[in-house]
């Protein structure tokens, strides 16, 4: 892929560039549904969200699922996911910056904890995996955090420095990840958190992606 010694960008995919949140809200609660719980607001759902995810639904149980529980709730998820993901779209300016981004000489790159498997098609299904110089979605079970992921995704690229990498996401999760690989992040309300939990991390919390773009720009000129 060749070098590259500027600024680069980790992209997060789910309730980031892929604006899905109904989709997740609405697989949410009919996991919970399974269970027997009240279903949630979008806005307590922001509320409460956490990685790694048995620990959210420990937020609204009042203890851990046990083994069985996660399971089925797991498998509900995703099996509605997979049926209500197909009438979302990307959010709003996507692809006018990652042309941007791209044209001023920069990469960009995705990692998701959504399936890889899944995931190359939908990128490329919308027309932009030429964009990034990686993507690499979660390979091994789901509900885990980013943190070795975000480590093994940045090795991977070819002259790439983390210090000059920043993490755009919507969860405090990325920003972890960010950190404990070396890199910076910046965080979007527009997912699966509120802004008073993503500002509770202590970095940049921004309410559009073209902000956080320009946040990026900024931290790594700074690095």
């Amino acid at each position: 892929m060749g070098m590259h010694t500027d600024a680069h960008i980790v992209w997060d995919w789910n309730g980031t560039l892929f604006h899905d949140v109904d989709a997740v809200i609405g697989a949410t609660n009919a996991a919970f549904a399974e269970l027997g719980l009240e279903p949630l607001t979008l806005e307590r759902y922001r509320e409460l969200y956490c990685v790694p995810v048995p620990k959210f639904y420990e937020r609204l149980m009042g203890r851990l699922p046990s083994a069985a529980e996660w399971e089925l709730m797991d498998s509900t998820f995703h099996r509605h996911y997979t049926e209500h993901h197909v009438r979302c779209g990307l959010a709003e300016g996507v692809e006018e910056l990652l042309t941007e981004w791209a044209s001023a000489g920069r990469s960009q790159s995705i990692l998701s904890l959504y399936g890889h498997e899944d995931l190359i098609p939908l990128v490329r299904g919308f027309g932009i995996e030429a964009h990034f110089i990686r993507v690499d979605g979660r390979t091994g079970p789901s509900g885990g955090g980013k943190a070795e992921h975000m480590v093994r995704h940045l090795a991977a690229l070819t002259g790439v420095d983390p210090v000059r990498t920043v993490v755009i996401g919507d969860a405090a999760d990325d920003a972890v990840a960010a950190l404990h690989a070396g890199a910076r992040a910046v965080l979007y309300t527009g997912g699966s958190h509120g802004r008073a939990s993503l500002e509770a991390v202590g970095v940049p919390v921004v309410d559009t992606l073209r902000e956080a773009v320009a946040e990026a720009e900024r931290l790594a000129a700074a690095a």
